[in-house]
């Protein structure tokens, strides 16, 4: 760690749980961000501003209009082009010593297990289900540790799967694929429900990158934001999980 990265990271490292020790392994770290949406926005811009050395990220659909109320990493000049470059453009101005590299095309299979297989952390920001199967499954067989988090309407939702410590994972939450799952789309979200989840998930993974305090393990963290209530539901490994059962 340099002397600009010192005073950067000043506040972090005065904090005895993190340190010099603590703020190093965040700047050695990297981690897969699977969507630039609502989710992937805010979990991007801290872990960047936090000193995270990379970020893979993910996402291939273009910012539009209806993006910009709650998807803060993209700008009005942003519509119309690729959410990687958006996020991408934003990261490299508030932290330059972050290396980002976007990926604007569907990832999955073997690429996809390659490129977890590569990464120290994986947040799930996407908006679909199939998705976040396919990425619980690669995050299980690679034994990565994945953050997932989802948002709708006046709700939000964050779990964590650690491998090595009988953690439930994704699968053993939702037994079956929802094909036609509710969307943001469909049925409205306020912007911050999404800020929030996606910040927490920023600060799960740097809980568990620095093995600070003790992260969502066989937790589900659900906000009902209506009423500014939380509730954490146990959620025990299924033995008879597909995945990791």
């Amino acid at each position: 760690m340099n002397e600009e990265q010192s005073d950067r990271y000043s506040r972090q490292i005065r904090l005895p749980q993190i340190g010099e020790q603590g703020q190093q392994k965040i700047l050695d770290a990297n981690a897969l961000i699977i969507g630039m949406g609502g989710l992937g926005s805010p979990a991007a811009l801290y872990l960047a501003a936090a000193g995270i050395g990379k970020l893979v990220i993910s996402d291939y659909d273009v910012v539009e209009e209806s993006n910009l109320q709650r998807q803060i990493i993209h700008t009005r000049a942003s519509v119309g082009e690729l959410k990687t470059d958006s996020a991408k453009r934003s990261i490299e101005a508030l932290n330059p010593d972050c290396e980002v590299e976007p990926i604007n095309y569907q990832i999955d299979g073997d690429e996809l297990k390659a490129i977890i297989d590569s990464v120290d952390i994986v947040l799930d920001c996407c908006d679909n289900f199939p998705t976040r199967f396919e990425v619980n499954r690669a995050c299980v067989e690679s034994t990565t540790p994945l953050v997932s988090g989802a948002a709708i309407r006046l709700e939000g939702q964050i779990m964590n799967y650690q491998p090595g410590v009988g953690s439930p994972c994704y699968q053993c939450l939702y037994t079956q694929v929802y094909e036609n799952a509710e969307t943001c789309e469909m049925e409205g979200v306020l912007g911050p429900v999404v800020g929030v989840i996606g910040t927490l998930q920023a600060l799960q993974a740097l809980l568990i990158l620095t093995g600070l305090g003790e992260p969502l393990i066989g937790r589900l963290l659900l906000l009902d934001a209506a009423n500014m209530e939380w509730q954490a539901v146990n959620l025990p490994k299924n033995p008879a999980c597909p995945v990791c059962g």
